[in-house]
């Protein structure tokens, strides 16, 4: 009797992870802004999973600029969070933002919030965004899109984060009209 011997080929398993990044832009045209990173982006993480609605803000920090367009992107992607921070720095280069001053106007914005549930602190890296719980401008569409996410930190999820936000900054959704 002839024994078969099934030899299976190994492929490399590639880990997906949620990169959840926001946008945020108050120069030039900043709806175009958005739609630029956002095909940017996808070049590099592929389709966006989901996305929140755009909402409008003053400025956070910095106060004497423009209001600022955000929205909350999801991705699916087996980029390491390292290397989604030197695309996302690229991308803004690329679309011509310059760091002319700390919370200064941008062309265009790009910060991760999470990468799964992973944390992550590096020098250059921290994951969870350390800032979540305190701008509203992030939590309003984070809970829009995932109000049950559990921040991995705080153990707390986006709209029990939103709820005890004390930003009073005024955060609505912007419409084309």
């Amino acid at each position: 009797m002839q024994t078969k011997y099934i030899f299976l080929q190994h492929k490399r398993f590639r880990q997906y992870k949620t990169l959840t990044i926001i946008l945020g832009t108050n120069l030039g045209n900043k709806l175009a802004n958005i739609e630029t990173a956002i095909h940017y982006l996808q070049q590099q993480f592929g389709k966006v999973f989901i996305k929140s609605s755009v909402y409008e803000t003053a400025a956070w920090g910095n106060t004497n600029q423009p209001n600022f367009l955000n929205q909350v992107l999801q991705f699916n992607t087996s980029v390491t969070a390292q290397d989604a921070l030197q695309i996302a720095l690229q991308i803004e280069k690329q679309m011509g933002r310059e760091r002319l001053e700390k919370m200064g106007p941008r062309i265009i914005d790009i910060d991760i919030l999470f990468y799964g549930n992973d944390i992550i602190n590096l020098p250059n890296l921290n994951v969870p965004h350390p800032h979540i719980a305190q701008r509203k401008f992030v939590l309003l569409p984070l809970a829009e899109i995932d109000a049950a996410h559990k921040h991995p930190i705080l153990q707390k999820t986006m709209i029990q984060l939103l709820q005890a936000c004390k930003d009073e900054l005024d955060v609505k959704k912007f419409s084309l009209l």
